[in-house]
């Protein structure tokens, strides 16, 4: 059986991507919050021992309470549903899969102004599929239609959000994502020769207080020091070798970098500027107010 601590240390496990869920689907931070509580106070009612996917579980709550919060600000009607055979039809078997979930993550808020244009529903499947890549048959449920519906939801979302102009070039965002894959893989192996590949010559890094400060507690001995400002591939890549170990891939304002997390929440952000298939600059977060300014998706 689930004991009351157990339970809360399963649940904050779960707090920051819950939170990704409610910000992406109703563009306040406040409103998020409250949905997730709302998530907390409902699973606290339950027997959590008769739920077999909590992670899954969650979702749905919070899926559920941000639907409500949508359709009671009566901003937009939602269009009259025809699931007619046009609609399915309507659906591009042959488009590409890695670019249509690239055109996704590279939402960041900008993007929300175009999600506000999107009916409740259609802004659920298409945060909850695109973004966070849940079944359609468990969104189903979610909007009382079927799983051929809802995979329409989501796809006229999508042709309405790469219609917006907001989006990064998918093409660019994979370029992107493989530059900061090649850095961290290189940083944890200790690969100086790998990171002098990936760094422009002229790359800068910039290291606020905090960040610095946990640089110096947790320094190994004979390992460089963390300055404020390093500028040169030699230095930086010197500073990161054979670290980042604990650096988890996260979409930072819609663009790949990275987060160092400890129980579900990150404590330091990674936000790589990338030019011509290089990172060119590196900005190193710690400080709490700072990471809070971020739009930060964990994946």
């Amino acid at each position: 059986m689930i004991d009351e601590d157990e339970l809360a240390a399963r649940f904050d496990a779960e707090r920051t991507r819950l939170r990704a869920v409610a910000y992406r689907m109703l563009g306040s931070t406040a409103e998020a919050d409250d949905a997730v509580q709302e998530a907390w106070l409902r699973l606290s009612r339950v027997d959590a021992d008769g739920i077999d996917n909590l992670s899954g579980w969650l979702t749905t709550v919070v899926a559920r309470v941000c639907l409500d919060l949508l359709r009671s600000r009566s901003a937009r009607r939602e269009e009259p549903w025809d699931e007619s055979a046009d609609d399915v039809a309507d659906i591009d078997p042959s488009a590409d899969p890695e670019r249509e979930a690239l055109l996704a993550e590279s939402v960041g808020p900008a993007m929300l102004v175009v999600l506000e244009t999107l009916a409740p529903a259609e802004r659920l499947a298409f945060v909850l599929h695109d973004l966070f890549g849940v079944p359609f048959d468990e969104i189903a449920p979610v909007v009382g239609r079927t799983p051929v519906a809802a995979r329409q939801l989501a796809s006229r979302a999508r042709r309405r959000v790469q219609g917006g102009g907001s989006t990064v070039d998918a093409a660019d965002l994979a370029d992107r994502r493989r530059v900061v894959d090649a850095f961290l893989a290189a940083s944890r192996d200790g690969d100086f020769a790998g990171l002098l590949t990936v760094l422009d010559p002229d790359v800068v890094l910039h290291a606020d207080k905090a960040a610095i400060a946990a640089a110096v507690a947790n320094r190994a001995a004979g390992s460089p020091e963390l300055a404020a400002e390093l500028h040169g591939a030699e230095l930086v890549a010197a500073a990161f070798s054979g670290r980042a170990r604990a650096a988890q891939h996260a979409l930072v304002d819609g663009m790949p970098g990275a987060a160092w997390v400890v129980d579900g929440n990150p404590r330091a952000l990674f936000v790589f500027t990338i030019s011509d298939g290089r990172v060119s600059a590196i900005e190193l977060l710690s400080d709490s107010d700072a990471i809070r300014t971020r739009d930060v998706v964990l994946l």
